[in-house]
Formats: structure tokens, C-alpha cells, sequence
């Protein structure tokens, strides 16, 4: 039995189990791993796929990179090769991978060279994704096996590491994630001394080329370092490996805390080293680690230009597998330290301060700041690298968009001075200096709020001038009188400014906070709207007009059909609806459930971004999105706000189709219970009748001959008596189901009910039989416009009522009496009377009360009644009749319908 420390910890069970489901249907990553080109791995991968092949294993070439070296070019020969892509770019013709044919082809194994390469975006035809990895994580998801090949500079973990090393930045990466999930990895190593032999030789590049790539990267101490890179990578994922199976085992080593790593970055060319280093130290500590950009007032002055690097920082920092977080406050160390403290933080890395000298001493640094206030956590600082300035100019070699001055502002600054001078003239008979000077600070707080920094600080420039011009002996001129106002000029300057900064900056955050909070309550607001909504059209029409508010976009849901293809709405009635979205592209989303579109990993050059909504076991539909500025939805946490309200909308969608579902569900049992319970109800009216029919009927043909003809006829009468009553039954049934699928065309007629009533009595005069009758209706009934052989059927039913449910002789009558602007008409009986409850039920369909014995009938008698009469603007209830007996009693209105 095992101690209670060592079982094994539920919870990774139950993640290892899901893992291992999630890895069942999809194929197998085989990397051949190298310190640097011409190691040998492409060799040593079709010399693999060599030995696999004589097994009789079903593998292709789906691409090669011709590197025109003949011993690796022989090693093709014998294996299948799949047709390359041609792709016009630029004038050229180059031969790409071709991702569809491999996945027609399905075989078991592919080999696809150059794990790092880039596709043609800008090519004809345009590939699905921009980098190579994309398209084997999609063979990867179709049950396909891919062998495929990397350089350890291709980790863009490494990226800063080797461009410090060898001086050359590698532009083609891809994450580590890759490398840390693929299947097996296997290391292709050669000594340095081999390899420069084997360029010099010429069997990696022409003469020419090797001449180039020793005096630029193929060093003897560049080789030695990549070569150590990579055989620390291998390391690396031994001991990930080692620690994934110790997981498991409780009593394999001592449990810790595991650490978390926050990394500070911003704007400036040192962020993308910061984040690489904490993606190292990440993997060394196996901590988790998070990326936190700050907006500080500072900050939200930058030029668009250079706030918009903060996306490529963030979606770097995503693509390494970090969290993403955008914080804001009055100051980077503030905000930095209250996040590290709230997410338990242990280690906080940071850049080299910028500040020196006396810049640092007056303001300090953030990371001088952040060491300051470190309690609970470490502060690691990342020297900077040399080749990050010189790396970061190459990638933003763009000119800076110049941020626009609103010069009305400024006129307002200078306005606002004339205002408080003006002020100060009407107070200066009445009030000393120092209390005009308080209306000129007040003039910079004001000009502070509302049109921000720069008119505020010329505001307070402004308001000394003019105090000292306006108001100091001598008056009108610059000259200062008593050297003691000097003091006074720095004071009131250095006030105004302080006080016209921090309003200038309260006014920007409040700005921040205050789309921040219009954001949340917009997706508040769509989700109430939406979990108000019913139909799925009308759920689509709801998120479309939300998503197109906060996002300033053009927006629409494509939901898929019955054979799960999706179609553009019929009807885009708002404003914000997007009509040219691709379904090519949505519907590649809808069955990968993947997001693809612009800046993604799939088609990032298509204009409109499409969004799965839904799970991968419960596919909904897609958001397509097309921004009218593209950090609406390229900013990671926008991106985020957005999958979130993706998420309301396919819950909604969800939601909706139950809802449709279990009434469909509903409707279908109904139908079904009144299906059986009309053949129930039939088959037991049809039964007597049939049976009756067919004992006289046999009789009659069996014993005719020696029957009298009193008792021929009786049976014939039986027959026919019995016919009549199947006849009533069906026509009951077939009138009813009129009247509920409103077939019914009401032919209305000005009509007396006194002869509506004397028709119905002769047409069931011989059914009526001992029963007796009487006619009470008064001569002076005004005639109610009516359909005559409906209201005929509703006083026949009354009638059928009472010689099925009263005894022989039991008496009947019929009155009607005139109530505003109806006339009620009432069928009384003296009869045992109506089932104790059942007022209301009777008028069901096929409900023929407790007792009601063999009497035949569907029980859609009163339910035929009820029809007609409320067809006809009326109502019909049923109650008990004084005295004893039951009393029926129906209205009609006396307008004419619609008069």
C-alpha cells in the first residue's frame, strides 16, 4: 500500500490522461536537430527514411531543400517524391512545399526539410501560413508523421543569444514550443575542425559562397559556441523529459514551490532580449513566467509608431508561451511591484537603467526604483546586448508617424491666461498679489484637465509672464521693482508646472480607465442583451452590432448549414455587418478551430480576422472581423477582449440551439403524444362500430334468407347507424385539425339563431329520440353575422353531448340573452351533471370525461365547439346548471368583424 506522500497527484493523472487523448489522433514530430548548416542532417534524414521505407512503411518527400550537395541529392532516389509549388514572386518562379497535395497524398510519414523556413506571403498563389512550422502543425493535426530539420539558431529563444555570438541576427525562427513538443529529436552533431574541412571542401556551399560564410559565421568560435547551444538544448529536453515522468511519481524527488517569473519591458531596444532571457531562465527554473508592459503617462505620449512596438513585443512574448499582461499607473515601479505581489512573484526581470548622472539622482530609474521596493521578490537586471540597438533599427527601419499638434489647444492655453489677467485686473483694487497669483494656478490646473500637457505647461509659462507684466510695481513693464517677486516667479512657476503635469497626466489615465471600463461594460452588456435574445438570427444580428461598437470594425457571424458549410446571412441589416468576409477562410476555421486571418498564423495577409466560435467537439460558427485600424484587434489584450466576447457569442449560439432543439424536442413529443393518443382514441371508436358492421353485415349474408324482413332491416339499420357514427368520428377529426392549421374561410352571413337552432333540432331529430328539447330563444334576438352551417355544427355538437351523456328522457333547453355586445346562448340539461374539475378539460382534444363508458366518440365534440366559436370572436364554457345538470354556454359577438 502506498504512504500518503507517495501516491500520485490526482490532478496530473487526470492531465497526463488528457494529454495522451489529445496526442491519439495526431501525428508524430520527428526533428533532426543541428549545431549549424552542413552537419549532415538532411543526409541523416533520408538515410533514415531509407531504413523506414525497407520496412514497406508508406512514406513520401514532400520537400527537400535543393542544396545541390550529390551525395544528399543520391539519397532521393528510390523514395517517392510529392510535386513541389510553383509560386511567382517577384518576377521568379521558386518551388515551395505544397501543403495540399500532402494532405490528399495522407501518408504515413512526410519528409519536409527546413522546419524554419518562411513562406511566400506576397506570393502567387498565396500560401495558407506564413512560416513552414505552420504548415507540418497541420499534417501534425491530420494524423499525418513528419521528419523535419532546425539549426539551433532557428529557437527564438536563442535569437539574441547567437546574434551576440556570430554578429548575424537569424530573420527565420520558430517557437520553442515546437521543438519542446515534438516526439523525438535527435541530435546531428560534427566537430567544428570536420565541418570547416567540409566547406572548404566544398560540400556545403561553391568556393565562393564558403569564402563568404567562414569570414561571417562559419568561425572555429562560432561553430564551438552553436555547437554547445545545442548540445545544452538536448540537455534541456532530457531533463524536461526526466521531470515530466517524475511528475507522476510522488516519491521520486522533493516537492517545491515552483517559481514565477514576471519581465518587465517597454518600448525601447532592449525588450526583445528581456524577453528571450526570461523565456531561458523560465525553462532552466521550470517557472512560469509572464510579460507585463506598463502604460505610464509617460508612455501614452510616445508617437503611435513606437507604441505600436509594444505588439510585436507581446505577440513575441506569446509565441515563447509567456503570459501576456498590459498594466497602467503613474509610475512603471508602482505598477510593477503591486502585480509581482499579487501574483506571487519571485523573480522580476528588468533592462539596465536608462537615467545616468544627475538625471538618475533627481529621477531614479525603474529599476533602481523597483530595488527600492522588493520585498518579496528578486530583482535581476539583463545587461544590455550589443548588437540590440543596431538589431532594432534594422527591424524599424520605418519612418515615425509624427503625431499631430493641436494648435486650437494652445490657443485655448493662451486664452485661458487673458481670462485669469482679466480676472486679476477686477480683483486688484480689493485683493493683495498672492490671491490674484492663486487665480493664475487655478488658470493651470484648468488648462491642465482639459487640453493637456503642452498647452498647460505654456499656460503657466504664460501666467508668469503676464503676472509679472500686469501686476508687479513697475506695471506694463518686465522690470522687477523688489527682487523679493523673483522668488515668488520661481514659486508660482514651478507650482503651475508640477500642478498642470499631474492634471495633464490624471487626464490621460482617466481617458485609459475610462475605455477600459466602457470596454467591460460593453461586453457586459452584450452578454445581457444576448442571454435576453431569442432566436439564433436574432442572437447573430446582437453580437454583430456589439462586437462592431468596441471594436470599430465591421463584423459577422457565419453559422454553418445542416451539411456544416457556411453561407453569408440572408438579411445584414446593421450597420457594422461585414458582407465580403471569405468563406474559404472562415470555413478552414470552422473545421480546424483555429482563428486565421490577419496577423495570425494562417492566411496573416487576408484584410478581416476570423474568429472559432465554439469548441473543437461542438463547432458553432465563426466571427469575421474587419477593423478599420488594425490595433483595435492586434494589441494582445484587445485580441483578448475580443476572444472573449467570441466565447459570449458562441455560448449564445449554444445556447440558441438548444433552445431550438428542445423545442423541436417538445413539438416532437407533442406530435407523437397526439398521434397515439388519436389512433388510441380512434381505434377504440372505429372498433364497436366495425364490429357491429361486420356481426351484421356476416348475418345477413349468412342467415338473410331466413331472417323476416323486420329483422333485415333492423340489422341494415344497424349497419347504417354505425357508418353514421364512423362518418362523425373522422369528420370531427379532419374539421379540427382544419380549424388548428387555420384552413378554415369563415362565410359570414347576417343570420336568426332561432333558425340556426331549428336546422340543428331537424338534423338531429332522429338521434334525439326520448330526449326532449325546448326552444326558449325570444323573438326579439338581434341576428349575429355568422358562418350558418358552422354555428348549425356547434348547436349539433351540444345536442350529440347531451344524448351521449344523459339518460333516456332526460330533458333539454336552449336560451340565449343579449349582454352588451355579445349574445350568450346557453344548453341546459338535466343530466347527472359535469366530472368534478373537469370544466376546463372538456374542451381538450380527445377528453370524453371519467365515466363515459362505452359511449362512442373521439372527444373532440366540445374541442370542434371551441374552434368554431372563438374562430367567430366568442368563447365557449362549460359549468354546472342550477339545480342539477349540466349548462353549456357560448358567446357570439352582434358587430360584424372589423366594423
Amino acid at each position: 500500500m502506498l504512504k500518503s506522500g507517495m501516491r500520485p497527484d490526482p490532478d496530473q493523472l487526470l492531465a497526463a490522461v488528457n494529454a495522451e487523448e489529445a496526442r491519439a489522433g495526431r501525428g508524430k514530430l520527428r526533428i533532426f536537430f543541428g549545431g549549424s548548416a552542413g552537419v549532415g542532417k538532411t543526409y541523416a534524414m533520408l538515410e533514415a527514411a531509407h531504413r523506414v521505407h525497407e520496412t514497406g512503411a508508406d512514406l513520401v518527400l514532400g520537400y527537400i531543400q535543393p542544396h545541390g550537395r550529390t551525395e544528399t541529392d543520391n539519397l532521393r532516389e528510390g523514395l517517392e517524391q510529392l510535386p513541389t509549388l510553383p509560386v511567382r514572386y517577384r518576377g521568379l518562379v521558386r518551388q515551395e512545399f505544397d501543403l495540399d497535395a500532402a494532405l490528399k497524398r495522407r501518408p504515413a510519414i512526410a519528409l519536409v526539410d527546413e522546419l524554419a523556413h518562411s513562406n511566400l506571403i506576397e506570393g502567387e498563389p498565396p500560401p495558407r501560413h506564413a512560416k513552414r512550422w505552420q504548415d507540418i502543425e497541420e499534417l501534425l493535426e491530420a494524423g499525418i508523421n513528419v521528419w523535419t530539420t532546425v539549426n539551433v539558431q532557428h529557437l527564438e529563444s536563442l535569437n539574441d543569444l547567437v546574434a551576440q555570438i556570430t554578429g548575424v541576427r537569424q530573420r527565420e525562427t520558430i517557437p520553442d514550443r515546437i521543438f519542446d513538443e515534438a516526439d523525438e529529436v535527435e541530435l546531428i552533431d560534427l566537430p567544428p575542425d570536420d565541418l570547416l574541412a567540409r566547406l572548404q571542401a566544398g560540400l556545403i556551399y561553391l568556393p565562393e559562397e564558403a569564402r563568404t560564410a567562414v569570414d561571417r559565421f562559419f568561425r572555429k568560435s562560432n561553430l564551438i559556441a552553436l555547437r554547445e547551444l545545442a548540445l545544452r538544448r538536448m540537455a534541456d529536453r532530457v531533463d524536461a523529459s526526466a521531470q515530466a515522468t517524475a511528475s507522476l511519481d510522488r516519491a521520486s524527488r522533493a516537492w517545491m514551490a515552483r517559481d514565477r517569473l514576471l519581465v518587465a519591458v517597454g518600448p525601447d531596444e532592449q525588450a526583445e532580449q528581456l524577453v528571450r532571457a526570461g523565456k531561458r531562465m523560465a525553462d532552466a527554473l521550470d517557472a512560469a513566467w509572464s510579460v507585463v508592459y506598463v502604460e505610464t503617462p509617460e508612455l501614452l505620449r510616445l508617437s503611435q509608431h513606437q507604441r505600436n512596438r509594444r505588439i510585436d513585443i507581446l505577440r513575441l512574448a506569446e509565441s515563447l508561451g509567456a503570459e501576456t499582461v498590459t498594466l497602467d499607473g503613474p509610475t512603471a515601479a508602482e505598477a510593477l511591484s503591486g502585480y509581482a505581489e499579487t501574483r506571487n512573484a519571485t523573480r522580476l526581470i528588468v533592462g539596465t537603467p536608462k537615467r545616468r548622472g544627475w538625471r538618475a539622482w533627481l529621477r531614479p530609474s525603474t529599476t533602481t526604483a523597483l530595488a527600492r521596493k522588493a520585498k518579496a521578490f528578486d530583482v535581476i537586471v539583463i545587461a544590455p546586448a550589443e548588437t540590440s540597438k543596431r538589431a532594432t533599427a534594422d527591424r524599424n527601419d520605418a519612418p515615425a508617424i509624427a503625431v499631430p499638434i493641436h494648435w486650437d489647444r494652445y490657443a485655448w492655453a493662451l486664452a485661458t491666461t487673458l481670462i485669469c489677467t482679466l480676472v486679476g485686473f477686477a480683483m486688484q483694487e480689493s485683493f493683495e498679489a498672492a490671491n490674484i497669483v492663486m487665480i493664475y494656478v487655478l488658470g493651470a490646473t484648468v488648462a491642465g484637465v482639459r487640453f493637456g500637457r503642452g498647452p498647460a505647461v505654456l499656460t503657466a509659462i504664460a501666467n508668469v509672464v503676464a503676472f509679472d507684466f500686469c501686476f508687479v510695481p513697475p506695471h506694463f513693464t518686465f522690470s522687477v521693482a523688489d527682487a523679493q517677486y523673483v522668488v515668488t516667479f520661481v514659486v508660482m512657476l514651478v507650482v503651475t508646472l508640477v500642478i498642470a503635469n499631474l492634471m495633464a497626466s490624471v487626464r490621460q489615465q482617466t481617458r485609459v480607465a475610462g475605455a477600459r471600463e466602457r470596454r467591460t461594460y460593453l461586453l457586459y452588456a452584450m452578454s445581457r442583451e444576448l442571454a435576453a435574445t431569442r432566436g439564433i438570427a436574432e442572437l447573430a444580428r446582437v453580437a454583430v452590432r456589439h462586437v462592431a461598437e468596441v471594436f470599430q470594425c465591421q463584423a459577422v457571424v457565419l453559422l454553418p448549414d445542416a451539411s456544416g458549410k457556411l453561407r453569408q446571412p440572408h438579411d445584414l441589416p446593421e450597420s457594422g455587418s461585414l458582407r465580403s468576409a471569405d468563406l474559404s477562410i472562415a470555413q478552414w476555421v470552422l473545421d480546424h478551430g483555429r482563428r486565421a486571418g490577419l496577423d495570425s498564423d494562417t492566411l496573416p495577409a487576408a484584410p478581416a480576422l476570423y474568429l472559432p466560435l465554439g469548441s473543437e467537439q461542438q463547432k458553432l460558427g465563426v466571427l469575421a472581423v474587419l477593423p478599420q485600424n488594425r490595433r483595435r484587434v492586434l494589441l494582445p489584450e484587445q485580441r483578448r477582449l475580443l476572444e472573449t466576447f467570441a466565447a459570449q457569442i458562441g455560448l449564445a449560439v449554444e445556447r440558441g440551439k438548444l433552445a431550438e432543439a428542445a423545442e423541436s424536442s417538445r413539438v416532437a413529443a407533442e406530435t407523437e403524444s397526439l398521434r397515439n393518443t388519436l389512433l388510441a382514441s380512434i381505434s377504440h371508436d372505429l372498433r364497436t362500430p366495425l364490429a357491429v358492421i361486420a356481426g351484421a353485415s356476416s348475418t345477413l349474408a349468412e342467415h338473410g334468407e331466413g331472417l323476416d324482413a323486420a329483422a333485415r332491416r333492423k340489422l341494415a339499420l344497424s349497419i347504417e347507424s354505425k357508418a353514421r357514427d364512423m362518418t362523425d368520428v373522422v369528420a370531427n377529426v379532419l374539421d379540427l385539425m382544419r380549424f388548428e392549421a387555420g384552413h378554415v374561410v369563415l362565410r359570414r352571413e347576417w343570420e336568426t339563431l332561432d333558425d340556426l337552432l331549428g336546422t340543428a333540432l331537424r338534423r338531429m331529430q332522429e338521434r334525439l329520440g326520448a330526449h326532449r328539447v325546448t326552444s326558449q330563444l325570444s323573438a326579439d334576438l338581434p341576428p349575429v353575422c355568422v358562418d350558418a352551417s358552422l354555428i348549425v355544427q356547434v348547436f349539433i355538437n351540444l345536442l350529440d353531448n347531451v344524448v351521449k351523456y344523459t339518460p333516456p328522457g332526460t330533458p333539454a333547453a336552449i336560451s340565449a340573452v343579449v349582454r352588451d355586445d355579445v349574445v350568450a346562448v346557453t344548453c341546459d340539461d338535466a343530466g347527472p351533471g359535469l366530472p368534478p374539475g373537469e370544466n376546463h378539460r372538456l374542451f381538450d382534444k380527445f377528453h370524453r370525461g371519467n365515466d363515459e363508458g362505452a359511449t362512442v366518440g373521439a372527444g373532440l365534440g366540445l374541442a370542434i365547439c371551441r374552434a368554431i366559436v372563438r374562430a367567430h370572436g366568442g368563447d365557449i364554457t362549460a359549468g354546472e346548471r342550477p339545480g342539477g345538470g349540466a349548462r353549456f354556454v357560448f358567446t357570439l359577438p352582434l358587430k360584424e368583424e372589423g366594423s
